[in-house]
């Protein structure tokens, strides 16, 4: 009787152990195989275009002081007439052109500072815009401004409220084409990757695409734009 226990207790643990070196060598493989999957490289493609500005915003700013209210806002627009007529002439469609309210300010009512100093009690201000699609003339024009100035009309220097813009409208154009290019260098760089780890490239993990932006290409050319893009792709390697 104590044989029949002893020898099905032998068969017992014998098929226990049978079971637990197959459950370890499964759960072996299982780690081998999903840390495979894991290998895997990640890299960035870039593409980068220079485009022409396709609008220009420009605005031509100029002041004029008086000690007299009336004389003032004349003045104003006068030189509003001159600066019409000037782009007119210069080949400007009327409908691009468009003149802001004056901005007059009476320095003696001001509250505050010596107006004394002053040489005219009040000062105004007034922009006349143009917003076109012909940058080309906006550039040209921008060259000619010395002859305001003989026309009496002495216009302000760039600033913060009246620079020159130029913009580029056309992106939705470019992204497709721009996409495509920033996947295939990253790709290239993969592969490249791979190559030299002597690996194999597989299917892509994870995907993902950066801001498109648009920057001046330099200071000195604000009408050439330099659009850029970045991808972020990570492929599987595989032995």
């Amino acid at each position: 009787m104590n044989t029949k226990r002893t020898s099905e207790a032998f068969i017992l643990g014998a098929f226990l152990c049978a079971g637990l070196v197959l459950a370890g060598y499964l759960v072996s493989s299982g780690f081998v195989t999903l840390k495979a999957l894991e290998r895997s490289v990640s890299v960035k493609g870039l593409s980068e275009k220079e485009v022409p500005a396709d609008i220009a915003i420009w605005p031509i700013k100029f002041e004029v002081a008086a000690d007299d209210l009336g004389a003032l806002v004349s003045g104003i627009e006068e030189k509003n007439r001159v600066v019409y007529d000037f782009l007119i002439s210069s080949g400007f469609d009327a409908k691009d052109i468009s003149v802001s309210a004056p901005a007059i300010i009476d320095r003696q009512a001001q509250g505050y500072g010596d107006a004394n100093r002053f040489t005219f009690r009040y000062a105004g201000s007034s922009t006349v815009s143009v917003y076109t699609g012909n940058v080309a003339l906006v550039r040209k024009t921008i060259r000619k401004l010395v002859d305001l100035g003989k026309l009496g009309v002495a216009v302000s220097g760039e600033n913060y409220d009246a620079k020159t813009e130029f913009i580029y409208t056309g992106l939705n154009r470019l992204k497709p084409s721009m996409i495509e290019e920033a996947t295939n260098n990253a790709r290239a760089v993969a592969e490249k990757f791979a190559s030299d780890s002597k690996s194999r490239l597989g299917k892509i993990k994870s995907a993902s695409q950066g801001q498109f932006t648009i920057e001046d290409r330099d200071s000195n050319t604000p009408h050439i734009k330099k659009i850029r893009v970045v991808s972020t792709l990570e492929y599987y390697l595989t032995d």
